[in-house]
């Protein structure tokens, strides 16, 4: 999943290339990872007084090898697993000299912030449907091939318009979205996709594009006048009650906030997140989201070819009712409303993809459930 494409701060060549966070090596990722408002633009999520995540009765994965979490940490370089249940902390185990203060990038489970502010700006008024085009927001997108795209299809990744996300090519558009001449007053990301051309029709097919969920962000603060990190400030990480302040990274240039990756959080706050959406989108005892939002958004709008799995609204979806937030190098937020769980896992993996990273982490992800239901009580 997607990388943080944003621009260097202090850079000696402004405009240098982005994905240079691809080609850190192990030492220069374990450290930056942690860190990377000294590497990038970024704006500040203030929190609130904090939610409290008492201690629960401590939890002991059961891994289908017999492997133990330790091992399983060390072999992944994993920073930090966070297991909620029902509300109480049931693990927390940090690695790579990390700690409760930490902050540590999401990179693509920053997708699932964006669409959750997506139904903070429907419940406010501020977004009006999410069958409006996406020319309604952001009028450059008029003369290409986004003028028929309604908001619905960018959550879902069905815009139908050619992209290429491929993280080895240089010249794929992932690598290249954030390249080229600016326009004054206009987002160098809305410059780059209003080129683009049409490959299937609107909602025919899915295909996986940072790009669009940018786009996304961009909407948001368009539609309510706010930047990402003010608005997610207000509507959830004040009035939920994050224990830390977060940062959301930006282009230093333009100081639009990269809607598809750049949220810089805290192990427990990431779990504050999935809590938050367990309790109905409350805090302060408001409704903080659009009726019906959490379940429209996070069950499958889109099939993408795997047995079980799906794509919601910037969500990965499961037939079993759960659904994850998932970024490069090993990030996971995952929530699972019928065990009323959340799993938390924050890493700097060799790799920013690789199946078999991703397979370990689907067995923590089964060796947390196992430990669950296994419990007495259950």
């Amino acid at each position: 999943m997607l990388l943080v494409l944003v621009f260097l701060v202090g850079c000696s060549a402004p405009h240098a290339r982005r994905t240079d966070v691809l080609f850190w090596n192990q030492p220069q990722r374990e450290a930056a990872f942690r860190a990377m408002e000294t590497h990038y633009a970024s704006n500040v999520v203030r929190h609130g007084r904090a939610h409290p995540l008492p201690a629960g009765a401590p939890l002991s994965p059961r891994f289908d090898d017999d492997s133990t979490l330790e091992r399983y940490m060390a072999a992944h370089h994993v920073a930090g697993v966070m297991v909620v249940e029902d509300g109480r902390v049931r693990l927390e185990r940090y690695g790579l000299g990390a700690g409760p203060a930490t902050r540590w990038t999401s990179f693509s489970v920053a997708k699932s912030f964006t669409s959750t502010l997506v139904g903070a700006a429907l419940r406010d008024g501020a977004i009006h449907s999410l069958d409006d085009k996406v020319t309604r927001y952001i009028p450059e997108l008029a003369a290409g091939a986004y003028r028929d795209v309604t908001i619905r299809q960018l959550l879902s990744m069905t815009s139908g318009v050619r992209w290429n996300e491929d993280y080895t090519d240089p010249h794929s558009d992932v690598a290249m979205m954030y390249e080229g001449a600016r326009q004054p007053g206009v987002p160098l990301l809305v410059s780059y996709m209003s080129r683009l051309p049409r490959e299937f029709a609107p909602g025919e097919r899915w295909v996986y594009k940072t790009g669009e969920t940018d786009l996304i962000g961009i909407l948001v603060t368009r539609a309510t006048g706010k930047t990402l990190a003010s608005y997610l400030s207000e509507k959830i990480w004040r009035p939920y009650g994050m224990a830390a302040d977060a940062l959301w990274l930006k282009d230093d240039m333009d100081g639009t906030e990269a809607g598809g990756s750049g949220v810089s959080a805290t192990l427990g706050d990431y779990a504050r997140l999935g809590q938050f959406l367990l309790d109905g989108g409350m805090a302060d005892g408001k409704a903080v989201l659009a009726d019906g939002w959490i379940e429209d958004a996070t069950h499958t709008h889109a099939a993408i070819g795997v047995k079980g799995r799906g794509y919601g609204y910037q969500w990965w979806a499961y037939d079993d009712g759960s659904f994850e937030g998932i970024g490069i190098f090993g990030q996971l937020l995952h929530v699972d409303p019928k065990r009323r769980l959340v799993i938390v896992q924050l890493a700097a993996w060799p790799v920013a993809t690789d199946e078999a990273q991703a397979k370990a982490r689907a067995a923590f992800v089964r060796a947390v459930n196992r430990a669950v239901d296994d419990a007495p009580g259950h």
